[in-house]
């Protein structure tokens, strides 16, 4: 029997809109998960107390933001359009039906203008703080990576501008035990460039004037620059289309929450951000045991730093720099005693210099490598020397391969893929990272920020969810097991479940009888 489409568009209904909303939905699990009043204590300073007009509800004006995240909307003018359709989201602001909404406009200025960067960092951390209250963190072992997002930006629309090129912050302390080796060796130390030249006591000499106006010449670097968006960066790599792009460097625990994040221009490489990144996850975690990375942050300084902190690096293996077709770099073997590298044909490679980036140069002696039979192998130099560094800090390097082949840190390293490449392909496939509107990095910060704590929110209050149902999944399945023994792995797997989350106040575990 056909049956034709109803239209009964003009009923008119009396009906409470917390039944319109189902009982197992995402808004609901969030607003039983925390208690949102603590953002009076955070915005209270940035609202005057007796003066001017009454001001929109700053929780609802952050509820609104988290919606735009947590569903992955594109755009604050797009979240005012659906919290205006959706029956979830007004019960979740605490609309009714018939009430207007915020305008966008009205949301977007309170971010610009009233919402500073210090608000959102409270409002980060302050879901943090209910994670690790609830038990759901464990910041034991990091995992620190960097994703992209590409900036609202036209790659044709640029300029090449040279800037000064920014000087290590670990520079004074390389230079220190690069000057300390050096006198060891007995050569002697470099000038400090950075201090400001003194004055040449010797007028006619000209090393000294040759020195004084390589000082005085500031180092600069050409860079490509957006015109539209100047704090973006060009992000060049592999087969990827370049693009202007800011990066994510950010760190997470085993179970995903996202500890703390760092925003850059997309052309900063993940090891010069990632002092900032381990710095702040240390300051707020000290129980930090484990740093897990990928090969881009293994440098010299990234695993002085780690294990100087008492902490291990877990990282992946890192293919050394080599001559194409040449000897094998672990034929180049490092005698500590007697100070010296030996090549593939057992001959002493005797050391000639620290340089400034901190590498001993071992170099070989040209009246035996001219008679090599594998010199072909080894060096084309014309003048037949084979030239060998070894960093400083070597040794911190290889306390990292050490830890690569111990299996609690092998296994902690294959969790990334579970980790912070999961969080950052939940963060663009669910919660639309891929690319941001926004523009400059104070705005983008701020919004990549949101994101994150919208998406520890929603772990959170999921957790906490099934915890609080666990005890009643078992107290239903018990009549089945009593019935038939075959559900028992059923009941012992959420009983397994409700052993390691502890219920929350006011609810009754039911084991069954074994």
């Amino acid at each position: 029997m056909l049956e034709r489409g109803k239209k009964d568009r003009d009923v008119i209904e009396i009906v409470g809109i917390d039944s319109l909303v189902p009982k197992d939905h995402l808004l609901r699990k969030i607003d039983q998960a925390v208690d949102f009043d603590r953002i009076y204590e955070m915005v209270k300073p940035l609202y005057s107390e007796d003066n001017g007009r009454p001001s929109v509800d700053p929780v609802v004006l952050i509820k609104m933001v988290l919606i735009q995240h947590l569903y992955g909307l594109p755009s604050l003018r797009r979240t005012a359009e659906e919290v205006g359709l959706n029956v979830a989201y007004r019960w979740f602001l605490g609309y009714t039906l018939q009430e207007e909404t915020p305008h966008y406009s009205t949301v977007s200025y309170n971010f610009r203008h009233r919402f500073t960067e210090e608000t959102v960092d409270q409002v980060f951390h302050w879901i943090l703080e209910e994670a690790a209250e609830a038990g759901y963190l464990s910041p034991k072992a990091v995992f620190i990576d960097g994703t992209h997002i590409k900036a609202s930006a036209n790659t044709k629309k640029k300029v090449k501008v040279q800037i000064p090129v920014v000087s290590r912050h670990y520079a004074k302390e390389l230079m220190e035990e690069v000057n300390a080796d050096r006198e060891i060796h007995g050569k002697k130390p470099f000038d400090d460039d950075d201090e400001p030249p003194a004055p040449a006591k010797k007028p006619r000499d000209n090393t000294s004037k040759k020195k004084l106006a390589r000082r005085k010449k500031e180092k600069l670097r050409t860079v490509t620059r957006s015109v539209t968006d100047p704090d973006s960066g060009l992000f060049v790599k592999g087969d990827h289309k370049r693009q202007f792009a800011y990066e994510a460097h950010t760190a997470c625990d085993e179970h995903g929450f996202v500890l703390e994040t760092v925003i850059t221009p997309g052309n900063v490489h993940d090891s010069v951000a990632f002092d900032e990144v381990y710095d702040r996850v240390t300051a707020d975690f000290p129980e930090v045991e484990t740093i897990v990375a990928d090969s881009a942050y293994k440098t010299p300084h990234i695993c002085k730093k780690v294990f100087e902190d008492g902490c291990v690096l877990s990282t992946a293996y890192k293919r050394p720099q080599t001559m194409k077709g040449g000897h094998e770099w672990w034929k180049y073997v490092y005698d500590e005693y007697y100070d010296c590298v030996l090549c593939p044909e057992y001959q002493a490679l005797a050391y000639h210099t620290t340089n400034r980036d901190g590498y001993r140069e071992y170099r070989s002696d040209p009246s035996i490598c001219v008679n090599c039979p594998t010199r072909h192998l080894c060096t084309h130099s014309k003048d037949c020397v084979k030239k060998v560094q070894r960093h400083i800090w070597r040794d911190y390097e290889e306390l990292a391969d050490d830890a690569r082949y111990t299996p609690k840190y092998r296994q902690l390293y294959k969790r990334r893929k579970e980790t912070i490449e999961r969080v950052f392909a939940d963060a663009k496939e669910k919660h639309a990272m891929r690319y941001t509107q926004y523009r400059g990095l104070a705005q983008v910060s701020n919004w990549v920020k949101l994101k994150f704590a919208a998406m520890n929110l929603k772990k959170l209050a999921k957790w906490l969810w099934k915890e609080k149902l666990s005890p009643f999944t078992l107290v239903l399945l018990w009549p089945l097991y009593a019935r038939n023994p075959a559900y028992a792995s059923c009941i012992n797997r959420v009983s397994r479940q409700a052993e390691r989350c502890p219920p929350m106040e006011g609810t009754f575990l039911v084991y069954p009888r074994r």
